[in-house]
């Protein structure tokens, strides 16, 4: 079965029609950003792109073609066995790579020669990352926010979470960003998605708002922690109507103890994370 092309934008209007989407790119270019969902089974890990880089300039390109030839062959026979040992002749796949060139092309042939429907993304994920980034620079007008204002530690993100638990609409920026958006916002064991991993987090969310329903966000500042929100969406938020939340002090500091609880144990990472106030 010869492989079939599908253009990114027909892709990306329903990614359900696939049974999986896998991304043929090396691990570090996947843990970047990747389509949602997406499988890492890299056709070139890191190091062997490099081995083949180093072959090209320091050999010749035929040589390097020659050796990438064999470690593209053998990686797609490890990836059929170990991840797709199973799969009925009816399962459709989804092959990405960079910008739908050799390495996606690669991997769809030989699906395609055992006998899978399988599609390669156009362009690859270059046109998907642009895709984004057009989405993220429309205005969010379409949608109705409600964002909830206060002070830290008036129970922002909890109210947040029960407004979720009760079936009320949520778009949560802090847990897209994992960070709690202050200071002391880095959450412990867990390190801040790349800025285009947030955006593909951020885009894939907001795409499964309805706009017949009132969304509730958390008023933010432009960065939370090290990603950075579209500026379109921070102008829709600034232009909602606002729900301020005012707490006594006294619960405030109950709160924020519990939400920051994991400092009482490392006062040497607090002092730490306070010293750029006193700079």
């Amino acid at each position: 079965m010869r492989p079939q092309s599908i253009a990114c934008d027909a892709a990306l209007a329903d990614l359900a029609q696939f049974d999986t989407i896998i991304d043929v790119r090396s691990e570090s270019e996947f843990a970047i950003d990747h389509l949602p969902g997406a499988l890492n089974c890299p056709v070139l890990t890191d190091a062997e792109r490099a081995e083949i880089g180093t072959i090209y300039k320091q050999v010749s390109p035929f040589d390097a073609r020659r050796a990438g030839a064999a470690l593209v062959a053998a990686n797609i026979a490890r990836h059929l066995r170990s991840c797709f040992p199973e799969r009925p002749r009816t399962w459709s796949p989804l092959v990405s790579c960079w910008r739908g060139g050799e390495r996606s092309a690669s991997f769809a042939h030989v699906m395609g020669r055992v006998g899978w429907p399988v599609q390669q993304l156009q362009g690859g994920y270059r046109a998907f990352r642009r895709l984004v980034v057009e989405a993220l620079a429309t205005p969010a007008s379409r949608l109705r926010f409600r964002v909830l204002c206060g002070a830290t530690g008036s129970g922002k993100s909890r109210l947040l979470g029960h407004l979720e638990r009760a079936g009320a609409q949520v778009l949560d920026l802090e847990a897209l960003a994992a960070h709690r958006g202050s200071v002391l916002g880095d959450l412990p064991g867990c390190s801040q998605p790349s800025q285009k991993r947030f955006e593909t987090r951020l885009w894939w969310a907001l795409g499964h708002l309805d706009p017949a329903r009132p969304v509730f966000v958390e008023s933010e500042s432009r960065k939370i922690g090290n990603c950075q929100l579209p500026g379109a969406l921070l102008d829709a938020m600034r232009q909602s109507d606002c729900i301020s939340l005012d707490l006594p002090e006294r619960q405030r500091i109950r709160l924020l103890r519990d939400e920051y609880r994991h400092y009482e144990h490392r006062p040497d990472r607090l002092v730490e994370q306070l010293d750029c106030l006193a700079t």
